[in-house]
């Protein structure tokens, strides 16, 4: 059996129109923080469930309620979730940790080091730079390797 989850990050209080279709289907959704306003999570939790975090640009009251890091389970993988991997303060392989999401950066990440698969969606929020606007789903399958998909959403 496999689970389909979107991950997202930076999204600085925008969630585009294209991040509905990328993620029709995912059973979970991450957002690894820089969510900028209280609704993009609302727009996100009409779509799939969310387990998001607070990254530096959180502040407020509506921000409190989510932690700087999460630790998660889905379909048999181990989850890390932190906004700036450069903070990263625990080894993700000596934890049983499969997965490392993160953000900050507004660049796509995608390596896999002592068997841990480090994902950076790079941002989905207002553009910065000339990077691409960026999100990504992730098919979690035990049976096929982690390959996650970035979804550029200019040509959504």
């Amino acid at each position: 059996m496999s689970l389909k989850i979107g991950v997202i990050s930076d999204t600085h209080g925008l969630l585009r129109p294209g991040v509905e279709s990328c993620f029709a289907g995912v059973s979970h959704i991450i957002h690894a923080g820089d969510i900028g306003a209280p609704e993009v999570v609302e727009a996100l939790r009409r779509i799939a469930p969310v387990t998001a975090i607070r990254g530096n640009v959180d502040r407020g009251a509506w921000a409190k309620s989510y932690p700087d890091t999460e630790t998660l389970r889905l379909g048999g993988y181990c989850f890390y979730v932190l906004h700036d991997l450069n903070a990263l303060s625990v080894v993700p392989a000596d934890l049983g940790i499969d997965i490392v999401v993160s953000g900050h950066s507004h660049r796509v990440q995608i390596v896999t080091r002592d068997g841990v698969l480090y994902l950076n969606p790079g941002s989905a929020g207002r553009r910065r730079f000339k990077l691409p606007i960026t999100l990504a789903t992730l098919e979690l399958n035990e049976h096929r390797p982690l390959d996650p998909v970035i979804h550029d959403l200019d040509r959504v």
